[in-house]
C-alpha cells in the first residue's frame, strides 16, 4: 500500500511525568485532542512501562546498583548474545536482541529502572481498544531504541503494534523493468517508529509521534510486531563473532561419527579441508586419499607417534566438519581410517 498523498509526523507535548496505573490513553488524548481516525500513534515503551508499572527498584549509587542491575538483567535474559567489556547484547525472552536487554535508567529517578512491557504487542492492543472507546479509530506502534549490526547510530524499532500490518509484502509483484520480486519485504512499522523518533527526541520529554497521511490503518489488532521476530532457523546471525567461533571449537571438541545415510563426500571440499590443516600434521603424518575415505598413519607405532597421529586426526575432522563433511573413525592396525560422507543437517 503506497503513500501518495505524504506523511506528516506530528509531536505530542505535555503529556507531562507518567506514573505507574495511569490511564496512557486519557493521557495522550488530553495532550492531543486534534487526534483523527487513522492516524498512527508511535508511543515510547518506556511510558507504557511506567503505567504498567514495570519498575524496579535498586540502589541509587555505588557497587550495590551495579550488582542489582546485573541481577536485573540476568532475569530479562533469554540468552547472550555477545559480550565485550561492561556490554551485554542479549536477547530478551520475547525475542528481541538488545543491548542490556532495553534496561533503562534515563528518564526516571535514579532508584528506579525501567523494565520493557511484559507484552509489547498486547500492552499496543490495550491502548488502541481504550483510544477505541474514546471514539478514535487509530493504529499503534509501541517503540524502543536498538542498535543494529554493522551500522553505527541508533534507531527506534517497533515492539508492539496494534491496527496495523507489521509488513508490507512485494513479493510477486513485478517492477518497472519487468522483474518479479521475490524477497522484498518492508518492515513498516519499523520505517514508522524511526519517523516517530526524528519528532520525539530523547530529552525533549516528548514520548507520543502522530504519523498522518499512512493509508496502512484497519479494523483488526493483526499480528504485531512478533511478526518481525527471526525464528531460530533461518537466524544467520544469532552469535556475536567471539561467541560463534567459541560455540565452534566447543562443538570441535566433542564432534561425534557421522551417522551414515548422507550422500558421496564433495572431493573438493575434502581437498579444502586437508589444505587447511597441512601444515599443522606432525612430520611423517601420511594421509592418503581413496574415494569416500582418508587413510592417516604415523611414521611408526612409537605410543608418541600414536599421540600425535590421534591430534592430527582430530585437526582434519574438525577441517572436514567445517567444509559440511562428516567423518567416522576406524583403526586398521596402526592407520586411523576416516570414512567420509556429506553431513546431514
Amino acid at each position: 500500500m503506497a503513500v501518495t498523498g505524504g506523511l506528516e509526523v506530528l509531536p505530542v507535548h505535555g503529556i507531562g511525568d507518567v506514573m505507574p496505573g495511569d490511564d496512557l490513553a486519557g493521557l495522550i488524548v488530553g495532550a492531543a485532542p486534534w487526534l483523527r481516525d487513522g492516524d498512527i500513534l508511535v508511543v515510547t515503551s518506556k511510558i507504557v512501562s511506567k503505567a504498567e508499572g514495570r519498575l524496579v527498584e535498586v540502589p541509587a549509587d555505588g557497587p550495590e546498583r551495579e550488582a542489582a542491575r546485573a541481577e536485573v538483567l540476568a532475569a530479562e535474559t533469554a540468552r547472550v548474545v555477545a559480550r565485550r567489556g561492561p556490554t551485554a547484547i542479549v536477547q530478551t525472552h520475547h525475542g528481541f536482541v538488545m543491548a542490556a536487554a532495553g534496561i533503562d535508567a534515563s528518564n526516571i529517578d535514579k532508584t528506579h529502572l525501567v523494565l520493557l512491557p511484559a507484552d509489547p504487542d498486547g500492552s499496543a492492543r490495550a491502548l488502541r481498544a481504550a483510544l477505541a472507546a474514546r471514539g478514535l479509530a487509530v493504529g499503534v506502534i509501541v517503540s524502543d531504541t536498538m542498535g543494529r549490526a554493522w551500522r553505527n547510530g541508533l534507531t527506534d524499532v517497533a515492539l508492539g503494534a496494534a491496527g496495523i500490518g507489521p509488513l508490507r509484502d512485494h513479493r510477486g509483484e513485478i517492477d518497472p523493468y519487468g522483474n518479479e520480486l521475490q524477497l522484498t519485504e518492508m518492515a513498516v512499522i519499523d520505517e514508522l517508529a524511526a519517523a516517530g523518533e526524528l519528532v520525539k527526541g530523547k530529552c525533549e520529554r516528548v514520548p507520543v509521534a502522530v504519523v498522518r497521511g499512512y493509508p496502512g490503518t484497519g479494523p483488526a489488532d493483526g499480528p504485531g510486531a512478533a511478526a518481525l521476530i527471526r525464528d531460530p532457523d533461518s537466524d544467520m546471525f544469532s552469535l556475536g563473532t567471539a561467541e560463534a567461533r567459541a560455540a565452534g571449537l566447543r562443538d570441535a571438541a566433542r564432534l561425534p561419527d557421522a551417522p551414515g545415510g548422507g550422500g558421496p563426500a564433495d572431493p573438493d571440499a575434502v581437498a579444502r579441508a586437508l589444505a587447511v590443516v597441512g601444515d599443522l600434521l606432525a612430520p611423517g603424518t601420511r594421509v592418503s586419499e581413496a574415494p569416500g575415505t582418508l587413510r592417516c598413519a604415523a611414521p611408526d607405532d612409537s605410543p608418541a607417534a600414536l599421540l600425535r597421529l590421534g591430534a592430527d586426526v582430530h585437526r582434519i575432522r574438525a577441517a572436514l566438519a567445517a567444509e559440511g563433511l562428516g567423518s567416522a573413525t576406524a583403526t586398521d592396525g596402526a592407520t586411523l581410517v576416516l570414512t567420509l560422507t556429506e553431513r546431514q543437517m
